[in-house]
């Protein structure tokens, strides 16, 4: 099992930065794929980012592509999204999710895969 715990949400404006934490209760390369979602009210839930753990390749939702940054400190068991240039569309609550299993063609945003998730923090941006 995974424990995941989200920090770092809040309320920004427009241009802002904001940087998540998700401390797992394993090692990051325990698990094989971890990634963020999140979901804004009214709409469903998303892919933004994952992360290869031990590779370290990373994937990413085409509209944060160039602003946000998934990233892994294995020693310290967090993963990170940095995210930048925020704009009021990437308003949700944000979720860290872990995967200890997966199959080679299995899309990185599939939820279904990730067994463990935290609760979630919240992100709002305004205008």
């Amino acid at each position: 099992q995974v424990q995941l715990v989200e920090s770092g949400g809040g309320s920004v404006q427009a241009g802002g930065s904001l940087r998540l934490s998700c401390v797992a209760s394993r090692y990051i390369y325990d698990t094989v794929y971890m990634g963020w979602f999140r979901q804004a009210p009214g709409k469903e839930r998303e892919g933004v980012a994952a992360i290869y753990t031990r590779p370290g390749i990373s994937y990413y939702h085409d509209s944060v592509k160039g602003r946000f940054t998934i990233s892994q400190d294995n020693a310290k068991k967090t993963l990170y999204l940095e995210m930048n240039s925020l704009k009021p569309e990437d308003t949700a609550m944000y979720y860290c999710a872990a995967a200890l299993s997966w199959r080679p063609y299995d899309n990185w945003a599939s939820q279904d895969r990730y067994r463990y998730w935290g609760l979630g923090t919240q992100v709002t941006v305004s205008s």
